[in-house]
């Protein structure tokens, strides 16, 4: 995806280049950027600790970040906590923003974080309460998922409308995905990632997240142990074929994000 970054906002197109603020300008799906940022800030300063006092947090590979472009950019990555995950990716994601490499201390990049962010999330999971719902506004695309709900296995109408929501939020800035659809450690990468990696061809980083599961509940809103180290790799961009099978992409999406089964069938739930 090599498309101009697409801009919304209230204001009439020829006006748009006088709000040097942004206050009226808007995502695709109708929030407010300035919002956004206020909330990002808020979260950002009130879970900071988590990742830094109370668990310390390993970052490998986000200096490749820096160079990235605003849009088009697809993070694939392992699951381990609803919540906890997503929101050290925003403040990965903002720290880059002011060429912060490898870190996130010290926190002053809140004060101008990356607002163009959004993560993939099931539309269930962000009505459960009030901070989720707040969360869902930081930048939340909620998709119906045709084979989990409610933590249960499910068969129902697949969600036609989450590729082009996910290509939305792609055509403005960056996309977290979690391409199992689940926190389940080796659950299978699902085909619609490898289809939204063909519509939309977009710059894909594989992300490996460890340690979260073991320091967070599942949501990732309370600790669980505490002291624990987590660690974020984001590793170099694929490289996709016009012409390579759905088949191969899965597979080799699999292996980036570390998620092949052991063969031996020893280690099927991984501690950490």
């Amino acid at each position: 995806m090599h498309s101009k970054k697409s801009i919304f906002s209230l204001l009439p197109s020829w006006l748009v280049r006088f709000d040097f603020m942004g206050i009226f300008e808007q995502d695709p799906f109708g929030n407010y950027l300035i919002i956004k940022r206020f909330i990002i800030f808020i979260i950002g300063w009130f879970t900071y600790y988590r990742y830094t006092a109370v668990n310390k947090i390993e970052i490998i590979g986000s200096d490749q970040l820096i160079e990235l472009p605003d849009n088009g950019v697809l993070f694939l990555s392992n699951h381990q906590t609803y919540f906890a995950d997503v929101i050290a990716f925003y403040h990965i994601f903002c720290a880059t923003k002011w060429g912060y490499k490898d870190t996130i201390s010290p926190p002053f990049y809140l004060f101008s974080p990356r607002a163009r962010c959004y993560y993939v999330a099931a539309s269930e999971t962000m009505k459960e309460g009030i901070l989720p719902k707040l969360f869902s506004i930081g930048g939340a695309i909620t998709i119906e998922r045709s084979w989990r709900a409610n933590g249960e296995n499910v068969t129902r109408q697949l969600d036609n409308a989450a590729q082009d929501k996910i290509g939305m939020g792609l055509k403005h800035g960056w996309v977290v995905s979690f391409p199992q659809g689940t926190t389940k450690p080796y659950a299978p990468v699902r085909k619609g990632t490898a289809h939204l990696i063909k519509d939309h061809q977009p710059i894909v980083i594989p992300v490996v997240i460890n340690g979260f599961r073991r320091a967070f509940d599942k949501k990732g809103l309370r600790f669980k142990k505490r002291n624990t180290k987590l660690t974020v790799h984001f590793k170099p961009p694929m490289h996709f074929l016009p012409d390579e099978s759905l088949e191969s992409m899965i597979d080799r999406v699999t292996k980036a994000i570390e998620q092949e089964a052991p063969k031996d069938g020893t280690a099927a739930i991984p501690v950490a």
